[in-house]
């Protein structure tokens, strides 16, 4: 029996009696997984807890890095409305709340503020809870502390051979929300008002707060070892040999810091790997092919923000598209304030033009500080633009 081994009771053969530790997980062993950590190397098996399954159920500790809500003098908050929702949204709602409260997240609040609620589908159709923070974000003084540029982020990896990949559980619900501070976060439904203990999605200062915090723990490592983007940690080496050091020394401070990594978005010992949706190698760096067949099954937008959503995806891999800003210009137009909406030849055109460039599917090689670089530039009546290359260009 695959428990009786792991949890090691306290049996007394004469009584008749088996006393179990304070902590125990029984289950049948047909339905146990039978190696939960089998995409784990084992060298790194110590760190086992780090990757469990284990639902958030207690409140991590409070850190100083505890978010604060400190709002414009002279401003206050208001009760916000409550939002119609069908009989799927409200019992989505309510399993929601009742998941929160039991695993600490939440707390019932007497708050004289609130928020609204809406739900959002997901692109697999499940529904994702939003809690409308824009009155809240509005008169809040904003945390100006900067998140990592992603040409930055790559610019350090020109020399790596090798990476690993951790991605962190529960993000932002990491951080604590400020003694004095939680009834600011209240969200108003129909089963009643609540507050939050954690930071929550949608705060206006929440990834600033996280960042610096990851930033800090991580200091010593960072653009060495280690590059940091929010919750997303890659490790990277030069030396393949020196690599496991350099992951344990990772895995080490989370452990201490109670941070905990989902295992399945985890890839360990890569030579490529996908990062902030950028392919990353030894030889460069490439588009992702989920991204790449995304554009070209985007379907024709019909409104301003259609369009808005579509340039800022694609925008987002601009870098891997030559002439970008000319060819997009028509489209760009399109989005401009008191520009009547109307989608013609030109448009189209631009329209099947990126999505037909992303296809070629570029790899940007990592610069070489010891090589002279090519500054290439051009200009036209709408666009103006430069190309910054190396060796064969």
């Amino acid at each position: 029996m695959i428990w009786l081994t792991a949890e090691t009771p306290l049996i007394n053969w004469q009584q008749g009696l088996v006393t179990f530790p304070k902590q125990v997980q029984i289950a049948l062993e047909e339905e146990a997984d039978p190696d939960p950590l089998a995409d784990l190397p084992t060298q790194y098996h110590e760190f086992a807890k780090i990757f469990g399954k284990e639902e958030f159920k207690t409140l991590l500790p409070h850190r100083e890095y505890n978010i604060a809500i400190d709002l414009v003098l002279d401003t206050k908050l208001s009760p916000g409305p409550i939002y119609s929702m069908k009989d799927a949204e409200s019992k989505a709602l309510k399993q929601h709340i009742d998941k929160e409260l039991a695993t600490g997240k939440i707390q019932p609040s007497t708050s004289s503020a609130s928020t609204p609620v809406m739900f959002v589908k997901r692109a697999d159709g499940s529904l994702r809870l939003v809690v409308d923070y824009w009155k809240l974000n509005d008169i809040t003084h904003k945390n100006v502390y900067l998140l990592p540029r992603q040409d930055n982020l790559m610019a350090k990896l020109r020399h790596a051979k090798i990476f690993t990949k951790l991605d962190l559980q529960w993000g932002y619900n990491n951080i604590q929300i400020k003694e004095g501070d939680k009834w600011k976060t209240a969200f108003r439904t129909k089963y009643g008002l609540f507050e939050y203990l954690v930071m929550p999605f949608g705060l206006t200062n929440a990834p600033a707060a996280f960042q610096h915090f990851m930033n800090n723990l991580f200091r010593d490592l960072i653009d060495i070892t280690v590059v940091i983007y929010l919750d997303n940690i890659l490790i990277f080496s030069e030396k393949p040999e020196e690599h496991p050091g350099h992951i344990r020394e990772v895995l080490s401070r989370l452990m201490a810091n109670q941070l905990f990594c989902k295992l399945s978005k985890c890839h360990f010992h890569v030579t490529t790997v996908d990062y902030l949706g950028i392919v990353i190698s030894p030889a460069g760096f490439s588009m992702d092919q989920k991204k790449i067949e995304a554009i070209t099954s985007w379907p024709m937008p019909r409104t301003i923000k259609q369009t808005q959503a579509f340039l800022g995806f694609v925008n987002y891999l601009h870098c891997f598209i030559p002439n970008f800003s000319s060819v997009a210009q028509p489209l760009h137009n399109l989005t401009k304030k008191d520009t009547p909406w109307s989608w013609g030849h030109l448009e189209e055109e631009a329209f099947q033009e990126l999505k037909a460039l992303v296809t070629r599917s570029p790899v940007l090689i990592h610069s070489n500080p010891k090589l002279p670089y090519y500054l290439e530039t051009n200009a036209l009546g709408v666009a103006m633009g430069a190309i910054l290359s190396q060796g064969s260009r």
